[in-house]
């Protein structure tokens, strides 16, 4: 059974000592294809050398929201590369920074602009900004669609997403036994507009919470999936698999 890691961080430097051992780890046990995401300017780099490294690891350029200010012109530029697959991870945090909101969201339009000029979707960051994230898509419409990453478990942001047809991917944080509607969201969301991620090394899922992530851990966030939803966990590898390549725009 093969796994597709839609989002996962191996640019960080918490992979520097083992990250090729582990990259070969991860392909061996089923995680055929995963997807590197930039955050600023040099993690947009390293994702794009992964890529050109490995055959079944691709990449996506973008400034995230903590990490403006940023060159956006750089990452237009980058982004021209053939295994970038998406603009991203972009968006607004108003958890971590409440005080740069303007900021965020020009650097966010401005990314969305690259995104439609180069025909390419985009991963969203999306957290405690809901009705600024949805007002930005709705005034500037994303050609491509894209996917909102390990998306916050909040009904009304799942509801506008999947209105908006943009793809909903969930991450280790709904197997946490304190984790607040991940039963009703899971249950909101068609199979068909679904991804999994593990934005490794980050959100270790139960029953590895408190270690580093890596790709291997995706199959918690699945089972989890398969579970709420009464579907044999193939079928979720495999659904989840094929959406991965379809809005990335991967040939199987």
């Amino acid at each position: 059974m093969d796994f597709f890691d839609s989002h996962s961080h191996y640019n960080d430097e918490k992979f520097e000592e083992d990250r090729e051992e582990l990259i070969h780890k991860i392909y061996q046990e089923g995680i055929t294809k995963t997807v590197v995401a930039g955050y600023d300017v040099f993690s947009s780099k390293k994702a794009i050398l992964l890529a050109e490294q490995y055959h079944f690891i691709y990449a996506t350029c973008g400034i995230s929201p903590n990490d403006i200010p940023g060159n956006t012109e750089e990452i237009f530029s980058l982004a021209k590369q053939d295994k970038v697959v998406a603009i991203g991870e972009i968006g607004l945090d108003y958890y971590w920074n409440k005080e740069n909101k303007k900021e965020q969201r020009e650097i966010f339009c401005e990314q969305i602009e690259i995104a439609n000029q180069l025909r390419k979707p985009i991963v969203i960051h999306a957290r405690d900004a809901v009705q600024d994230i949805i007002e930005v898509l709705k005034e500037k419409p994303v050609d491509e669609k894209g996917v909102f990453h390990c998306i916050q478990l909040n009904p009304e942001l799942v509801k506008q997403a999947l209105k908006l047809d943009f793809f909903v991917s969930f991450a280790g944080s709904i197997t946490f036994k304190n984790s607040k509607n991940a039963d009703e969201i899971i249950k909101m969301v068609p199979l068909e507009k679904m991804l999994i991620e593990t934005d490794c090394p980050y959100l270790a899922p139960e029953p590895v919470r408190g270690t580093r992530n890596d790709s291997r851990n995706v199959k918690y966030t699945a089972q989890k999936i398969a579970q709420v939803k009464q579907k044999e966990l193939e079928e979720i590898a495999r659904s989840t698999y094929q959406n991965a390549e379809t809005i990335f725009k991967i040939n199987a």
